[in-house]
């Protein structure tokens, strides 16, 4: 198998973990674990990082896929597709400033900004791995 037919695999495998650590980060914050929160939340980043570099990898290796179905089925995916690559957009400089936030210990300022980045960033894992399978496994 070459690298550009495993990529999409991957992609869908780290986008999965990212939304698995995000919510597990959530929860850790909830109950008032921040080291746990961190480690996670960190990892979660680490994870969307290494899904950028494969999916740019595969955009540069395989170029971009239209979906092979037509009728309902289509119009799904491209609506999945249109909110996922619009919030996917907002994803980056929202998870930076959280970051950003959380390292400079601005934890009043991180609050603010992670309760728009959180559901966000979760919902383009999350379709970003609906995407993999309605291109990929439909």
């Amino acid at each position: 198998m070459t690298l550009g037919a495993l990529l999409p695999t991957v992609n869908a495998a780290l986008n999965a973990t990212s939304a698995a650590l995000l919510f597990l980060g959530w929860r850790a914050i909830r109950a008032g674990r921040r080291d746990l929160h961190r480690a996670l939340m960190l990892s979660a980043c680490g994870s969307s990082v290494l899904f950028l570099a494969g999916y740019f990898t595969r955009i540069a290796l395989t170029g971009t896929h239209r979906y092979p179905g037509s009728g309902a089925a289509k119009a799904v995916y491209l609506a999945v597709l249109l909110s996922h690559t619009l919030l996917a957009a907002a994803t980056l400089p929202l998870a930076l400033r959280t970051l950003y936030l959380s390292l400079g210990q601005r934890f009043a300022e991180h609050r603010r900004v992670a309760r728009w980045a959180f559901p966000v960033w979760i919902y383009v894992s999350v379709t970003g791995v609906v995407v993999y399978v309605m291109l990929y496994r439909l």
